[in-house]
């Protein structure tokens, strides 16, 4: 298999360590995020999806405009826009753009966050039966070569038709998340690559395997398998964990001012990575929880700590267990994300690279 490292780039600088002090929307700080993940050597960003942020679609299509090869990971959540436009939508930016656009399912699992976009199907079960209604028209929006007909429950089309398809072949490339048992089934119908938080080994092997349970169900081949997690580096490990308890005491010290709190509620994913907590601090080789812990697991807020070296070693084990996307962000974004492709991004591709070689693989 391939490896793949993604970004995130944010709407202006702000984290769980760091308040934001400028606009909401800050153009140029999403400009010098996009260029420095393209020369840091990332393969392509994500674009998150709020109720209550800027548009992720036209975020995406700046930051194609300003850069040459990096790809984007918009997300979207279906429910808000038409299935049949956005389709639309987002082949029209992968012709204008070379190729270089997937999307990043996220059905939902705050009910009353989505509230605030007009959402009406509280029950989470009901979101997910209508995500997989609203993929399988995005797909027949995006191949099908007469028009089409589509009666569902929650979508009913009638002789719709795309006259621009994407450039990518078959479809744009589509990644879906969730941790729930309803996410996975969508994402065994749909899924090109499933999106996982930072999980301990036995958590990802449990998932992938159900992922690939349940695509077969659908006589389609296993997707793909993305782990989204918070490397946090240092020249020695002593220094790395000494990094980590430095970033707690500054997440816990700004949680009023940054937002980051934990919520009244728990995703199924969120309660994931909370099991992973209540197991201790550090789990398997170097997988730090106390973020995750702090804040709720209100977002991926696990954390790989240790020399690029040794965080290359837990990447290769995650890719072992099937994992060939790495989606890592920083707790100071930008400065974060340049040292990553100094090391970490490098010394990942190689080290995997050399595991290949000694079993045999080809990478695809």
């Amino acid at each position: 298999m391939s490896v793949e490292f993604i970004g995130f780039i944010a709407n202006s600088n702000a984290s769980e360590t760091i308040v934001r002090q400028g606009p909401v929307l800050d153009p140029a700080y999403i400009e010098t995020v996009a260029k420095a993940h393209e020369l840091a050597g990332f393969d392509r960003a994500l674009l998150a999806f709020h109720s209550t942020t800027p548009d992720a679609l036209q975020i995406a299509q700046h930051v194609l405009t300003i850069t040459k090869k990096l790809k984007v990971m918009i997300a979207q959540r279906p429910g808000f826009t038409a299935p049949t436009l956005l389709a639309r939508q987002l082949a029209t930016l992968d012709q204008l753009y070379e190729g270089r656009v997937s999307l990043h399912v996220i059905t939902g699992g705050n009910a009353i966050e989505l509230r605030q976009d007009g959402n009406t199907l509280d029950d989470k079960d009901e979101r997910y039966a209508r995500t997989s209604e609203f993929l399988d028209i995005v797909r027949l929006e995006w191949t099908s070569e007469k028009p089409f007909n589509y009666s569902g429950k929650y979508y009913n089309v009638e002789n719709g038709f795309s006259q621009v398809k994407p450039l990518q072949k078959g479809g744009i490339y589509t990644f879906v998340g969730g941790g729930s048992d309803a996410a996975i089934e969508v994402s065994g119908k749909h899924a090109d690559t499933f999106a996982l938080w930072g999980e301990s080994y036995a958590q990802v092997r449990d998932v992938t395997g159900r992922v690939r349970a349940a695509a077969a169900k659908h006589g389609r081949p296993s997707p793909r398998f993305s782990l989204s997690v918070r490397p946090i580096l240092a020249d020695t490990e002593e220094k790395a964990w000494q990094k980590a308890e430095g970033i707690l005491e500054r997440a816990t010290a700004l949680q009023d001012q940054t937002g980051y709190r934990r919520p009244n509620h728990a995703t199924e994913g969120a309660k994931r990575l909370l099991a992973a907590a209540d197991q201790g601090a550090r789990i398997d080789k170097r997988l730090w929880t106390e973020i995750a812990k702090l804040t709720g697991a209100n977002s991926n807020t696990t954390a790989l700590v240790g020399t690029p070296e040794q965080v290359a070693e837990v990447f290769a084990d995650y890719y072992d267990l099937g994992v060939s996307h790495f989606l890592i962000r920083g707790f100071d974004p930008l400065p974060d994300a340049i040292d990553y492709g100094r090391e970490l991004i490098p010394l990942t591709r190689k080290l995997i690279a050399e595991r290949q070689g000694v079993r045999g693989e080809a990478a695809e």
